[in-house]
C-alpha cells in the first residue's frame, strides 16, 4: 500500500488519480523518506515506514491510529499540511501513528445525536448541520455514552474547543463508549468532517 517517492511535492501540481491520497514523511517539516498511500494500511512498519514525522494530505479525509489494525487513539486528517505531530493532536505527547484508512464522506447533510447513557438512554443533545465547540454552552453538561449518526461524518473531542482525544463517528449507531474508542464517556465538542466534494471552500484547519 505504501510506495516510495523521491520528490512527491511535484505530484501536488498534477491532477489526483485517486479519491484519496496521503504522503507520509519520516521527518518533520516534510523531510526525509516519504511514502504515498491511496488506500487503507493496517501496519505502516510492514509497508516500510519507519516513523511518521509529518503528513501531507492531498485528497482526504483520512483517519490515523496509534496501533496497528486501526486500533487505539484516533487522529482525523483532512486535506492540508501537518508538519509535525502536534499539528494533528494535542491530546498526548505520543507521536506514534501505525495505521491509516480513508474516511468516506458521502453526504452533504449532517445529523448526530449524543446520549448520556449507553443504548441511547438518558439526556441527549441533537446537532444538525453545525459544528459545536462547547456542549456546555448549549446547556449539555452530561457524559456521552452512546451516539447515533443519522447522516454525515463527524469527529468528537474529549474537551471543548476541539481539544483532547478524537473520536470518529461515521453513519451508524454506537451503543456504548467503547464502540467509538473512548476509555471514558466524555465528549465536549463535535464538528463535521469536511470533504472538498461537498465543501468547496475547504476543510477544517487546526489551530495550534
Amino acid at each position: 500500500m505504501a510506495t516510495d517517492h523521491q520528490n512527491p511535492a511535484s505530484k501536488q501540481q498534477q491532477p489526483a488519480t485517486s479519491a484519496f491520497k496521503l504522503v507520509i514523511y519520516e521527518q518533520e517539516n516534510f523531510q526525509g523518506r516519504c511514502h504515498e498511500l491511496t488506500g487503507p494500511c493496517n501496519n505502516l512498519q510492514e509497508a516500510g515506514v519507519e516513523k511518521v514525522g509529518s503528513i501531507l494530505v492531498l485528497c482526504g479525509p483520512w483517519v490515523g491510529y496509534e496501533q496497528d489494525s486501526c486500533k487505539g487513539e484516533q487522529y482525523v486528517f483532512e486535506k492540508g499540511e501537518y508538519p509535525r505531530w502536534d499539528s494533528w493532536t494535542n491530546s498526548r505527547r505520543s507521536d506514534t501513528l501505525v495505521a491509516f484508512r480513508p474516511i468516506k464522506v458521502d453526504s452533504q447533510e449532517h445529523k448526530i445525536v449524543l446520549y448520556e447513557n449507553p443504548s441511547f438512554a438518558g439526556k441527549k443533545i441533537e446537532i444538525i448541520d453545525d459544528d459545536v465547540p462547547s456542549f456546555h454552552a448549549h446547556g449539555y453538561q452530561e457524559k456521552v455514552s452512546s451516539v447515533r449518526v443519522q447522516s454525515g461524518t463527524w469527529v468528537g473531542y474529549q474537551y471543548p474547543g476541539y481539544r483532547g482525544c478524537q473520536y470518529l463517528f461515521e453513519k451508524g449507531e454506537y451503543k456504548d463508549s467503547t464502540e467509538f474508542g473512548a476509555q471514558i464517556p466524555q465528549i465536549q465538542s463535535v464538528r463535521r468532517i469536511r470533504d472538498m466534494q461537498w465543501h468547496q471552500r475547504g476543510a477544517f484547519h487546526p489551530v495550534n
